[in-house]
């Protein structure tokens, strides 16, 4: 049981940095009007941490696989912050 509590704390911890990650992409200074690419780019590097972290708390609770739900989170929110990141600077 402590092993899922770490687990889910560490992709707490990872979700946090992923955002603030994301927050670079709006810091960043726009050459021109964003695209439509570059405002889900936006959406995902700010939203899509959050909303990993949810689906796979919903998958965990489902499924009742605690610890292989926070690694699915772990991959999912790093997987969107790069996504979005990527998708925003175009």
């Amino acid at each position: 049981m402590l092993l899922v509590v770490l687990a889910w704390l560490t992709v707490l911890a990872v979700c946090v940095a992923a955002v603030l990650f994301g927050q670079s992409t709006r810091a960043a200074p726009r050459r021109g009007p964003r695209s439509g690419v570059g405002r889900i780019g936006l959406f995902l590097s700010l939203s899509g941490p959050w909303l990993s972290v949810l689906a796979a708390a919903a998958a965990g609770a489902v499924t009742g696989a605690w610890l292989l739900a926070a690694a699915g989170a772990a991959c999912g929110v790093a997987a969107t912050a790069v996504l979005g990141f990527v998708l925003s600077t175009r």
